[in-house]
């Protein structure tokens, strides 16, 4: 497998590993989203919306733009539109992504950091931060949840691949 074709695979990843956990959150109380649980963003709700906020940091640097983010404010404030946005968001990289040449994981991207100052970055080593950035932080929003009565959801990359097998016999048939 190329790089390419490794980064749009964990990009699909993070999409279902997402759903996997908007899944378990959706039975906990709609307060139990938005309220203080000890987390670095202090609430689930604000920890999803600073994954939207630097998966669209990101994408515009790599894609050639200046952007900037504010990491304070919850940016989307309603959860349903937030779940949506962000799995919307990651589809979009994926697909822009699809449509980059081989070469392009191998490039730097040129860009300006939230202080203002300007720095190269390798993209598969940005790739992989981002990816790297989602696993870390839903590790988080799960370790809460569960502390609240949700079910342990599992994330992790095996049962996304047992999952595609799964779906791949029935096709089968």
């Amino acid at each position: 497998m190329d790089w390419k074709t490794h980064f749009e695979t964990q990009i699909d990843y993070q999409i279902w590993a997402n759903q996997i956990l908007f899944e378990c959150l959706s039975g906990l109380e709609p307060d139990a989203l938005t309220r203080p649980e000890g987390l670095f963003f202090p609430s689930i709700h604000h920890t999803v919306d600073h994954l939207h906020v630097v998966l669209d940091l990101w994408a515009a640097r790599l894609a050639g733009r200046d952007a900037t983010a504010d990491f304070h404010t919850i940016r989307q404030g309603d959860w349903s539109r937030l779940k949506h946005d962000l799995q919307q968001s990651l589809r979009d990289l994926g697909h822009w992504l699809g449509t980059r040449d081989p070469g392009f994981i191998d490039g730097e991207i040129s860009y300006h950091r939230l202080g203002g100052a300007h720095t190269r970055s390798g993209v598969r080593d940005v790739l992989v931060h981002l990816m790297g950035h989602f696993i870390h932080h839903r590790g988080q929003i799960s370790a809460v949840a569960t502390r609240l009565g949700a079910p342990a959801p599992e994330m992790d990359f095996l049962y996304y691949v047992r999952d595609l097998e799964a779906a791949e016999a029935r096709m089968r048939g």
